[in-house]
């Protein structure tokens, strides 16, 4: 089964009220398994970058002046993603983000079901507990030191794991082994020949049984 871990930076909070998205990160998930595949973009808002966002992401003005604009990298996005689920974290900020952005191009937009929201699947699994992605990366153990500020590649790999801890956390193979892997010892006690145990009672064992039966009074079966 095909996923794709998807993040995004943006300009700000709202689509709606011209901001834009400047990073896009995505992680390929097989049988929810990251397979090193990814895409990444820096994108030209064709904006200015509000300094609160910059402190969030690190992306300024004068790095993302060169960048190519959302219109030039769809095709690729679109072709990477095809129609595989979406993993996100608080999946209905990135949607409308992109959704946006692929309407300002004249595509379809890309509907909410095809999501799969990881900060529900948290508070489902934890309910109370803090749901970001540092807190549940510290839960599982998922090693975040390099996030020093948020970027689109690197909190989609982060959630990638995270996400195959949501998910159950790593299976043990429950192929059977082939006889290669196991042990000569073993292989040789497994093709040892036991010789099959006798059931039937002795003639001494029926005698004591005959004996212990003469002792009850009035047994049931011989009233039947």
């Amino acid at each position: 089964m095909r996923e794709i871990v998807l993040d995004t930076e943006t300009t700000g909070l709202d689509p709606l009220k011209g901001d834009r998205v400047v990073e896009i990160g995505c992680v390929e998930l097989h049988n929810h398994l990251p397979t090193g595949k990814v895409f990444h973009a820096y994108l030209n808002p064709e904006r200015d970058m509000p300094s609160e966002a910059a402190m969030v992401h690190g992306l300024t003005d004068e790095f993302l002046a060169d960048k190519p604009v959302f219109a030039e990298t769809v095709d690729g996005f679109l072709n990477f993603i095809s129609d595989s689920m979406l993993v996100i974290h608080n999946a209905s900020f990135d949607m409308n983000f992109i959704n946006a952005e692929l309407t300002r191009c004249g595509y379809k937009r890309l509907p909410m079901d095809r999501s799969t929201d990881t900060v529900t699947m948290a508070r489902r699994m934890f309910p109370g507990a803090p749901a970001s992605l540092d807190a549940l990366c510290k839960r599982f153990g998922v090693d975040a030191s390099s996030r020093k500020m948020h970027g689109a590649l690197l909190d989609a790999q982060l959630l990638a794991e995270v996400y195959l801890e949501l998910r159950g956390g790593r299976q043990p193979d429950l192929a059977i082994a082939s006889t290669d892997s196991i042990p000569e010892e073993s292989q040789a006690r497994a093709r040892e020949h036991r010789v099959p145990r006798a059931h039937a009672a002795s003639d001494e064992e029926l005698a004591a049984h005959e004996t212990f039966l003469s002792q009850l009074k009035a047994p049931l079966w011989k009233n039947a």
